[in-house]
């Protein structure tokens, strides 16, 4: 008998947002069908009439809001997996959301390619388990998998990146991640503190490249992480402070340049990474209420592009009655410079300090 293929149901009262998901999510259509709405109550019709395996939802909507629907959701169709997204997160929403069965909280802005990954994960059928390196310490993970001679691959996700160790009837074989492999890879990842694991059972490696015993790796593996832990964070810590202390004393130079109001970098996840605004302007901006509102620029920035066949913005320039604002990417990165200046500066001036602010930043993001 043929399985139902998945359903997927976003709802986001920002209709150019749900045109935009669904356009972009179209070339998915063998994997999934996708359904997009602008209301709760919309979300709760479909939901009455077809079955769906996936809700992401905004959480502030009219009539109905995203916890209001979650909480709806789960009383009467408690199969149904939920994910939140919204661009005014917080610590307390996201522990309600939490606490009401949220399967995961995302923040606005994002990337369509993280929603899609995101939906393919979710939905995909997974022979084995998932979780936290917070709630399971990952030497205790290798460990369970050796004493129980099983045969798995443990996938380990930090910070962007991803690592690999593969066990055989409880042998560790074998370990990659990037350009390593091996004893150097395995101790490598075993070096990470947080991040997510999944484990696939019965899977095999292309090949071994791990011979010793699973205790010997592993004690040496331990013995690294203490002769290196404390040093490690120290020196960490240190190049964080150096590094920030620059790209403050940079940002400040740009500050200093007649008729300036701000210069701020964002990071690839919407969220500035550091800031200065002109003395004489603090008490009329306020990054904490600038930094969403410029987040979402940048993000309808690219999403114009995309549907414009328009990749990789460099710059774009916005010039207002009395204002303009400059927006850079960084060459090769992700992160972005944001300049906010009066009109009456010369555009060329700021252009060329730009530029050459940004050659000195870059080297320190």
């Amino acid at each position: 008998m043929q399985s139902r293929r998945k359903r997927v149901l976003v709802v986001d009262d920002e209709e150019d947002l749900t045109w935009s998901i669904s356009k972009h999510l179209a070339k998915d259509v063998d994997k999934y069908e996708l359904i997009c709405v602008n209301s709760g109550v919309e979300a709760l019709e479909v939901l009455s009439q077809l079955p769906v395996d996936l809700v992401i939802s905004d959480i502030r909507m009219p009539e109905i809001s995203g916890l209001e629907l979650l909480t709806k959701i789960k009383d009467a169709y408690p199969n149904t997996k939920v994910v939140i997204m919204t661009a005014y997160g917080s610590s307390e929403v996201q522990d309600e959301a939490n606490k009401l069965g949220c399967l995961k909280y995302i923040e606005k802005p994002f990337e369509i390619n993280e929603i899609r990954q995101l939906i393919i994960g979710s939905i995909q059928e997974k022979k084995g388990f998932e979780g936290t390196i917070s709630e399971f310490q990952l030497t205790d993970l290798i460990q369970m998998n050796c004493l129980g001679r099983m045969t798995t691959a443990l996938y380990i996700e930090h910070e962007g990146t991803r690592g690999e160790i593969y066990f055989d009837e409880g042998n560790i074989v074998h370990a990659e991640f990037e350009n390593l492999e091996g004893e150097e890879a395995f101790y490598e990842i075993l070096s990470w503190e947080g991040g997510n694991f999944s484990v696939e059972r019965e899977k095999i490696p292309a090949k071994e490249t791990i011979i010793k015993g699973w205790q010997s790796v592993l004690l040496e593996g331990m013995r690294r992480l203490d002769e290196n832990s404390a040093s490690y964070h120290v020196e960490k810590e240190a190049d964080r402070k150096k590094r920030l202390k620059k790209i403050d004393a940079l940002l400040q130079d740009l500050i200093d340049i007649n008729g300036m109001i701000l210069a701020t970098i964002f990071d690839p996840e919407g969220f500035p990474m550091a800031s200065k605004i002109h003395p004489s302007k603090i008490k009329e901006y306020d990054m904490i209420e600038l930094a969403p509102l410029f987040s979402k620029m940048i993000k309808q920035i690219e999403i114009n592009g995309e549907e414009l066949n328009l990749n990789g913005l460099k710059d774009i320039i916005f010039e207002f009655e009395k204002t303009l604002i400059k927006v850079t990417r960084f060459p090769n990165k992700k992160q972005f410079l944001i300049i906010m200046a009066e009109i009456k500066n010369n555009l060329g001036v700021i252009r060329m300090e730009t530029k050459k602010s940004l050659h000195e930043l870059t080297k320190h993001i």
